[in-house]
């Protein structure tokens, strides 16, 4: 399926941040995940930290593509909500979360929201994702 990873130069440099500005498809079948959390299979969450926690919900999105014949590989859009956050000091965590789980030059697009709290005291993030498979 072709799949288009746009960065223009008159947007800022993103891919050093682990996500692109654009990317564009054609066909396929679109995967909308519900917002992937930091538990476990055994409901128990995952981490206590920022990093802990995205990287198991990271961990989640995989699966769940997996379970739909997908992998990270089709993912085209990310939102991260994220529970009190300080980009002074948290946004270096986030871009190497991020380019562990998408490496090389074609990330998705990706959006860091900040917001009070989610629907478990204990998390500290969740990510939606959207994907399209062949």
């Amino acid at each position: 399926m072709p799949r288009e990873y746009i960065n223009p130069s008159s947007l800022f440099p993103s891919i050093k941040f682990g996500f692109s500005q654009i990317v564009t498809t054609q066909g396929g079948r679109t995967v909308y995940l519900s917002g992937q959390a930091p538990f476990n299979a055994e409901e128990k969450v995952v981490g206590t930290n920022r990093r802990e926690q995205m990287q198991q919900c990271l961990k989640n999105v995989k699966t769940a593509l997996e379970a739909v014949g997908g992998s990270l590989k089709d993912v085209v859009a990310l939102r991260i909500y994220l529970v009190n956050y300080n980009p002074d000091t948290e946004g270096n965590t986030i871009t190497e979360v991020l380019k562990e789980f998408f490496p090389g030059d074609h990330p998705p697009t990706t959006t860091w929201i900040g917001i009070s709290t989610l629907a478990v005291k204990d998390f500290l993030i969740e990510i939606e994702a959207t994907a399209v498979l062949e």
